[in-house]
């Protein structure tokens, strides 16, 4: 928590670069967690014998996926730079650990789309769905585990709650796109997918703003704070609509737009909210001082 006497830097400078990511990452968080809940959907009806749905929730995935390699690519400057990424795997990295897992993801997802709109290989489909859909949880929350892994403040002191956010993020989106392209009889799963997810990222934001305290201050205010009361409402009254009038394809359709509109607000905000945080000192030398004050102090030598 930011101590009631607010801290400054050197000349009010800020103690830590801001992020250097482009909107592209941000575009990129959005689109990855569309795919990896979408992968997980898909997989889900496939078992259920639910074709119809497992067809438009794989379709999605892997067109949420093929766009993330390029948003990435397109951030780092040269497709080298992702390319180099393969040739080492460092479980420790949360950046090594995403790009095999979107590489991985993504290979699984094209084969299994591949065989869906060709009609052939349903063995080899079944099996790349359903890898697809292992890997769509980790998918969904490793780049909230990589924004927790920098030092940027409003990100880092929310490591316990943003992959629940995200988690719930991803799995309201896949099912508010599965819900939008799907006739309303085969769409319960994927109602049901929505709201949960949708209910999960709500109580999941909550508990990260509450604990934060004034650290998350960046959220409330500003450019991030506007796009954090949007998805708020959005994701909200998206799903109320989807769980008490989705039979109704007008009204599946609003709400699933509306919810899907929220998942992007989410990601906006907490890219923009990072920014903010880095950029004033407040938010860095403040958590320091307040871990330093919670340390136990060492015990007198004798």
């Amino acid at each position: 928590m930011v101590p009631e006497a607010a801290p400054t830097s050197y000349y009010g400078r800020p103690i830590l670069k801001q992020p250097v990511w482009r909107p592209d990452i941000a575009a990129y968080l959005f689109s990855g967690g569309l795919a990896g809940g979408s992968a997980m959907l898909a997989a889900a009806a496939r078992r259920r014998g639910n074709d119809a749905l497992a067809r438009r929730a794989l379709l999605t995935a892997f067109a949420g996926i093929s766009v993330s390699p390029v948003l990435l690519i397109r951030d780092l400057g040269r497709p080298s730079r992702f390319y180099n990424m393969l040739r080492v795997a460092k479980p420790t990295s949360p950046m090594s650990v995403g790009t095999w897992v979107l590489t991985a993801a993504g290979t699984s997802s094209g084969i299994a789309a591949g065989c869906e709109v060709l009609g052939v290989l349903p063995r080899l489909r079944g099996a790349a769905e359903t890898a697809a859909g292992a890997l769509g949880p980790a998918l969904s929350t490793y780049t909230a585990v990589l924004l927790a892994d920098t030092a940027v403040p409003v990100w880092h002191e929310a490591r316990q709650e943003l992959p629940f956010v995200f988690a719930g993020t991803a799995a309201a989106t896949a099912g508010a796109a599965a819900v939008v392209l799907t006739p309303p009889g085969a769409a319960a799963p994927a109602r049901r997918f929505c709201v949960g997810g949708a209910a999960l990222a709500l109580a999941a934001t909550e508990v990260m703003q509450r604990r934060l305290g004034e650290l998350g201050e960046p959220y409330r205010r500003g450019e991030p704070g506007r796009f954090a009361r949007l998805a708020r409402g959005l994701t909200a009254t998206g799903a109320v609509a989807v769980a008490g009038a989705g039979r109704w394809r007008p009204a599946a359709v609003t709400g699933g737009l509306a919810v899907l509109a929220g998942g992007a607000c989410e990601r906006w905000s907490v890219f923009l909210a990072g920014g903010a945080s880095a950029a004033d000192p407040r938010f860095t030398v403040g958590p320091q001082r307040e871990h330093l004050r919670r340390r136990p102090a060492a015990p007198a030598a004798g």
